[in-house]
């Protein structure tokens, strides 16, 4: 006769075994997801303060490329990709971008090489 080795199970180790098997959220993962949506909800709130209190939304427009085209008609005359950067505050890569996509759609040209004009 073999004797059987394995210990037996508790019933705490049963009952975690099952909720992992079934996929059933327990108290520690709702406690981080409230956690998770907490820190969402500040960043969103946030978010929202910053534009709605004088930012580039609500000054110019909708969207960031909105933004560069404003800005790209009020100067007129053409404005330097740098100076484009500082009124709109965007970053560099963001901004190349949404040149690129302007000058492509046809809303905007280059009027010489970083400096641009309303088509």
């Amino acid at each position: 006769m073999v004797a059987n080795t394995e210990r037996p199970k508790s019933f705490d180790t049963m009952v975690k075994y099952f909720l992992r098997y079934y996929k059933i959220p327990t108290k520690k993962d709702m406690d981080r997801l409230n956690a998770k949506m907490d820190r969402l909800e500040t960043l969103i709130s946030n978010a929202n303060c910053r534009r709605s209190s004088g930012g580039y939304r609500s000054r110019f427009g909708n969207t960031a490329s909105g933004v560069v085209l404003e800005v790209i008609k009020e100067a007129g005359d053409g404005i330097r990709f740098s100076e484009l950067q500082d009124q709109t505050g965007f970053n560099e890569k963001k901004l190349r971008n949404i040149v690129f996509r302007l000058n492509k759609l046809g809303k905007i040209k280059p009027k010489s090489r970083g400096i641009y004009v309303h088509a």
